[in-house]
């Protein structure tokens, strides 16, 4: 049964956007808001002043700002495995005890940074990284996005067990001048694994020695990485109660450290905090994240809205959608409430996206003339990441923006409907100083918070993800025990593949 808040909230009358502006002279400066390098602008939803009340109460009614205190105090809000959620702590902002451990570890990953850079193992020029998930999403991100034009050394960050992934890598790398950066917070994820000892492999049949010399293990399980080979000081932990998709702020971040230099990953780091003090200390009705959390839910159970779509108009955040959905739909994609019960309504969008103007020739007819109603969301930045005629990125703003204004404004064309744009369709737009460590820091940081309230106001917890064992644990069984007693569909494909 909905809540009175969950209630109230369905009551409200929903009118156009183009009404609400009309109706609000200062619609613009009360829905844009800034925080450190960024600037977010939800005048183009269809959040009123009554809609943001009646959120504001629903806060109230799940204890958001509780639940926010135990985040931050290390308490154990994760409780279906019984561990805090301590990727805050990662960046200075949390539990004193915590800060103090992870402060630690970073120095250590930064002294061994320092070694690898006097050659303390042999001239290295190339980085494989492998890991899957958060040890691979968060990484690929960050060097793609930042080491376009100062990363100091080749960096494949490789995550698929398909060999064709890592052979790509192999085929471009000299095995007597790369290391291998193993990512896994068990040590023992079988994609990962089996893609680092085939990357020992290629080393030593290319007469590398010591191979294991050239591994550095990021895992929570240092003792595995020992009994696996790696030498103790060449071992960077991270914390049990980091969690996997909320990682890069960790050792899982160490290419990133190594190829962008110790200064570039600081300030990653301290763009994070700038959110994460934000969040924490801003006032409700000036908080990005909680903000954001609100047309999250408005979009999703009240207009019925089962996508989100995300557009960086900017070339290096190219990844970032696709770092979003592991984010998103793996903190969120759930069905029963924190204590066991069900939830009341849908829980998080799909998310997907892509890089503008690009999507702009491919998916944005949907958009503009479909019959989904999809939230947008535009990601871009104020400065250019190259140096060629201006014109490139006037053109790429100028269409980012006006994107927004079409979808919201719409054309009426009764003489010819299929000339017709209904209008009325949200967007919201993500304004960054520059693609920067700090930026980059403090964007990657709001939609972990944004991800944390949707799931203080759901009451659910974002921190497991038991939906994905199933799948890996009937491969384990058809490995260990082979294909038997599953549906005939299943035995006639794993008979045709001949496994």
């Amino acid at each position: 049964m909905p809540s009175p808040s969950w209630t109230a909230i369905h009551a409200l009358p929903v009118p156009e956007l183009k009404t609400i502006f009309d109706a609000d002279a200062d619609r613009l400066w009360k829905m844009t808001l800034s925080v450190g390098p960024l600037r977010f602008d939800w005048s183009k939803t269809h959040l009123t002043d009554d809609l943001l009340n009646a959120f504001h109460a629903l806060a109230l009614e799940t204890d958001f700002a509780g639940r926010r205190e135990a985040l931050f105090a290390g308490e154990k809000i994760n409780n279906t495995e019984e561990r805090a959620a301590e990727h805050s702590a990662e960046r200075g902002e949390g539990n004193a005890q915590s800060v103090a451990a992870a402060k630690a570890l970073h120095s250590r990953m930064r002294a061994l940074v320092d070694a690898i850079e006097a050659e303390a193992l042999g001239p290295v020029r190339h980085i494989i990284h492998v890991g899957i998930g958060g040890s691979a999403l968060g990484p690929n991100l960050i060097v793609d996005a930042l080491g376009r034009d100062e990363k100091r050394y080749d960096v494949a960050i490789v995550s698929n067990v398909d060999g064709t992934a890592l052979e790509a890598a192999l085929d471009r790398f000299d095995p007597h001048a790369t290391i291998l950066a193993v990512a896994s917070k068990t040590f023992t994820t079988t994609e990962t694994m089996l893609n680092a000892a085939s990357t020992i492999n290629w080393m030593i049949e290319a007469g590398v020695d010591d191979p294991y010399g050239k591994v550095i293990a990021l895992t929570a399980a240092p003792d595995k990485a020992m009994a696996w080979g790696v030498d103790e000081t060449r071992i960077l932990p991270f914390s049990e109660t980091v969690g996997g998709r909320y990682s890069l702020w960790s050792s899982i971040g160490f290419p990133a450290a190594l190829a962008l230099g110790w200064d570039a990953f600081e300030s990653l780091l301290e763009g994070a905090a700038i959110m994460d003090r934000h969040f924490r200390l801003a006032d409700p009705t000036a908080n990005a994240p909680l903000i954001a959390a609100f047309a999250d839910l408005f979009y999703a159970r009240v207009m019925a809205c089962q996508t989100r779509a995300v557009f960086a108009y900017d070339e290096r955040l190219r990844l970032l959608p696709s770092y979003l959905q592991q984010l998103e739909m793996e903190s969120n994609g759930k069905s029963v409430k924190a204590d066991g019960s069900p939830v009341d309504g849908p829980t998080s969008p799909i998310t997907w996206g892509g890089v503008g103007t690009d999507a702009q020739h491919a998916v944005f007819q949907l958009l503009h003339q479909g019959t989904h109603i999809v939230p947008v969301e535009f990601i871009a930045s104020i400065e250019p990441g190259h140096a060629l005629d201006p014109a490139h990125h006037r053109t790429l703003l100028v269409n980012c923006f006006a994107q927004g204004a079409a979808l919201m404004q719409g054309k009426a064309n009764p003489d010819d409907p299929a000339r017709a744009y209904p209008g009325n369709r949200p967007s919201t737009t993500i304004l960054l100083d520059d693609v920067t460590p700090q930026a980059l820091g403090a964007l990657i940081a709001f939609y972990e918070h944004r991800t944390f309230a949707n799931a203080a106001l759901m009451e659910i917890n974002p921190f497991d993800q038991f939906g994905v064992e199933l799948g890996k644990q009937i491969a384990k069984s058809i490995e260990q025990d082979g294909p038997t007693g599953f549906d005939p569909s299943t035995m006639a494909l794993i008979d045709l593949a001949g496994l």
